[in-house]
């Protein structure tokens, strides 16, 4: 993001975001070439430090991309998958799971396919599903507006189908579209000085070192890496690649790099010492609507890349030593109480952590999940209450169930919390099972909603903790007006981030 000249009026600013490198295992000076550069000359000063990799022998064996794949991919003994909700298990390493094919996300026809290290490079090749790596094709990555019809693909994960221009695009899920587009930013870069051929690369490509990326393209992936942000699985794939190859993708490193490059900051010199990293990053200045100038989140979490904070307890544990819910890197929270082969008996819940809704008059509750092996999911599953104050649990209402035989995730849609406003509550997802009847329930995001009255914005105090800019934060006039962006605003503000109040004067 652009940032304004921003001055503290009663709190005081000290010293840079903090640099938390050492977690997401950035090598010290990697990136010490960065410093100062902008734009064009950013985008080059990375292309100098990504552009040799070490790769692996392409295929299978010891050596070569499946054996990669078996540290990169791998969850738990099954292949991670990001275009298709399959679940197909790893054989020993270097074997080619059955129906599985290794993809290359950005189209090798787009440098003419030659076996160059682009090629290779793990940081492009992703396992898929074979079906699924067929009808993506050689298509650039877009938003697909088809939704039926000759040549439409939709297999619950990626889209394949006409967009923009009424070309053919692919299109990732939600979960995975960050992901994506940071693997196409770093391939973007990492090979600017490749020739470019064919239509379907030009859609999405301009020959030389810079933007490489079409406008469009930059904008897209920009807005998709901010919905979908660096999660804990990326940055553990990123450093399994740089063990492999000994380059990184900076773009999962740094995730506001491409608004120094692409972006709305291409203006301004970047610093990697003082940026914030992968290990901090949250997704952008906004996690509300700003349609709606009073809702603010309240309670938010990718269980891919978190565990929420939440707890699990087992009234009834399917074994002794099993619970029914596991937290999985690819799935999210995983309930099920069919384990070794055998179905078991089982009452459990997975409980948030509490969240406070003593200051707001309405609230609400979206998660996503899926459901398999329970025809009728909201007969053993079920989404509960409980007022912290006085322990009574009361069951949710108004839920949207998949339908309970796939791995596909839906939607709950939003669900009312508004009869606990006020209140200090927490949520349980409630898994039951028996020795006939075990589903599998997969939750894998959850946030909750509210809105509250103006007059909560709270006093201002003097605080030796910086206001952030580049974090998630909610601004207010001094009328209590809420404002959606600082960039645009003059005069005093009232800015509430991480449980402080900050006052501050917009320039």
């Amino acid at each position: 993001m652009k940032l304004k000249n921003f001055r503290l009026l009663t709190v005081v600013i000290l010293g840079a975001i903090a640099n938390i490198n050492a977690l997401a295992q950035i090598p010290a000076g990697y990136y010490d070439g960065l410093k100062g550069k902008k734009g064009a000359e950013l985008k080059t000063a990375v292309h100098n430090i990504i552009k040799n990799a070490k790769v692996l022998d392409y295929g299978s064996g010891k050596g070569a991309t499946w054996w990669g794949f078996y540290t990169t991919d791998n969850d738990n003994g099954y292949v991670i998958d990001r275009y298709s909700n399959n679940k197909v298990k790893f054989g020993a390493q270097g074997q080619v799971p059955g129906g599985m094919n290794i993809e290359h996300s950005f189209p090798k026809s787009w440098w003419g396919g030659t076996k160059t290290q682009a090629y290779k490079d793990l940081f492009n090749l992703m396992p898929s599903d074979s079906k699924a790596n067929s009808s993506k094709s050689n298509y650039g990555m877009g938003v697909v507006t088809q939704t039926s019809g000759k040549g439409y693909y939709d297999n619950g994960c990626i889209k394949v189908g006409t967009g923009a221009q009424n070309k053919k695009y692919w299109q990732p899920s939600d979960e995975w579209r960050g992901d994506f587009s940071r693997a196409y930013m770093y391939m973007a870069t990492a090979y600017q000085d490749y020739k470019w051929s064919g239509e379907q690369a030009l859609i999405s490509l301009e020959q030389g070192d810079y933007p490489t990326l079409k406008e469009w393209a930059s904008k897209l992936y920009i807005k998709w890496g901010k919905l979908d942000p660096v999660s804990q699985l990326e940055v553990k794939r990123n450093n399994a690649v740089y063990k492999i190859q000994g380059n990184r993708n900076p773009f999962i490193d740094f995730p506001n790099l491409p608004d120094y490059i692409w972006g709305d900051s291409v203006n301004y010199a970047f610093d990697p010492a003082k940026t914030v990293t992968s290990e901090s990053y949250t997704g952008g200045s906004g996690t509300t609507d700003p349609t709606d100038p009073t809702e603010e989140t309240i309670y938010t979490a990718n269980f891919k890349s978190t565990d929420g904070s939440c707890t699990v307890k087992d009234d009834v544990a399917p074994t002794q030593d099993d619970s029914a819910w596991k937290r999985s890197y690819m799935y999210g929270w995983v309930g099920t109480a069919y384990i070794n082969g055998t179905r078991h008996a089982a009452d459990s819940r997975l409980f948030t952590p509490v969240i406070d809704l003593t200051d707001y008059t309405s609230a609400k509750l979206l998660f996503k999940h899926a459901v398999n092996f329970l025809s009728n999911p909201s007969s053993m599953l079920s989404v509960e209450v409980t007022d912290e104050e006085t322990k009574t649990t009361t069951k949710l209402d108004g839920i949207t169930w998949p339908k309970g035989n796939s791995w596909t995730f839906n939607e709950s849609g939003d669900v009312d919390l508004t009869a606990f406003a006020g209140k200090r509550i927490t949520i349980s997802f409630h898994y039951t099972s028996n020795e006939s009847v075990n589903a599998t329930w997969e939750i894998m995001d959850i946030a909750v909603t509210g809105t509250k009255a103006i007059s909560g914005i709270g006093s201002v105090t003097a605080t030796t903790v910086a206001f952030n800019p580049t974090m998630p934060y909610t601004a207010y006039d001094i009328a209590g007006r809420r404002i959606t962006s600082l960039n645009n605003h003059k005069g005093i503000a009232i800015v509430k981030q991480n449980g402080k109040t900050f006052k501050i004067m917009c320039k």
